[in-house]
């Protein structure tokens, strides 16, 4: 009875100390009216919420400027292939020209929400080794290197980043923890990871393995319900989620 008593204690404690998810708005604030996926409008309605951060996904041309988009065409223009000539004409679906990373960064200058910034996974990643230090650069220049958080699907791009930054740094393509671990000895920045939902509901002991280790578990794109209570219940740090202030109501009401 003394043992059971004692795990018993022990979880309670555990449940106490569990982490307040961190409300990321995917592509910043998209569903807010007048808005589109990935605009400034977008990063300004994230902010204007109180969202923790605002995550937004970056490519470079084929002349070397760096936009914001998610997919990889806008208007049939293919980012990484097209100069700056022929993108530079692209709008968003709210009227928006595709935002340049040096406007994007202007921009979130006068806010307070974090920028999560996605660098995409380019068909040549000699492409991702070119945009990595211009990323940087353009941060630096800004004074915005303590609002910086930066996440990948490419492997390649996730070393770049964490041997060039201090900055947190997230992978996006689901590995085990000690993968990470091992990617950690090597580098300068505090590596994390950043998984969609199926993957911690797969693994959910990766969340405390992840988090004893001191890395910070982020998991994406969470928007029923359902799937925001559970990420509430196992305590990750941060919920990224098209839908962020039902996302930051349901976290408060699980604090009362």
């Amino acid at each position: 009875m003394r043992k059971l008593a004692f795990f018993l204690a022990l979880a309670t404690a555990a449940s106490m100390f569990a982490a307040v998810p961190r409300v990321v708005a995917h592509r910043g604030y998209h569903r807010a009216e007048g808005s589109a996926q990935n605009s400034i409008r977008a990063l300004v309605k994230a902010d204007s919420i109180g969202a923790y951060g605002s995550e937004f996904d970056v490519w470079l041309s084929a002349d070397n400027k760096l936009y914001v988009n998610h997919n990889r065409d806008i208007n049939g223009i293919v980012i990484e292939t097209s100069t700056s000539e022929a993108i530079d004409t692209c709008r968003l679906s709210n009227g928006e020209l595709i935002p340049t990373l040096d406007a994007y960064l202007d921009a979130g200058k006068n806010l307070r929400t974090m920028l999560v910034l996605e660098l995409k996974p380019h068909a040549d990643t000699a492409r991702e080794d070119v945009a990595i230090p211009m990323i940087l650069k353009a941060v630096a220049d800004r004074g915005l290197e303590d609002r910086m958080i930066y996440i990948t699907f490419s492997r390649n791009a996730f070393d770049k980043f964490a041997a060039a930054t201090t900055r947190p740094v997230q992978f996006l393509t689901s590995i085990a923890p000690e993968e990470i671990a091992a990617a950690a000895a090597k580098a300068k920045a505090p590596l994390g990871a950043d998984y969609n939902l199926s993957a911690f509901r797969k693994n959910p002991q990766w969340i405390t393995d992840f988090q004893a280790a001191g890395r910070d578990v982020n998991v994406w794109t969470v928007d029923k319900p359902e799937d925001l209570q559970w990420c509430i219940e196992h305590g990750v740090d941060f919920i990224t989620t098209n839908e962020p202030e039902l996302t930051a109501k349901m976290i408060s009401e699980h604090q009362k």
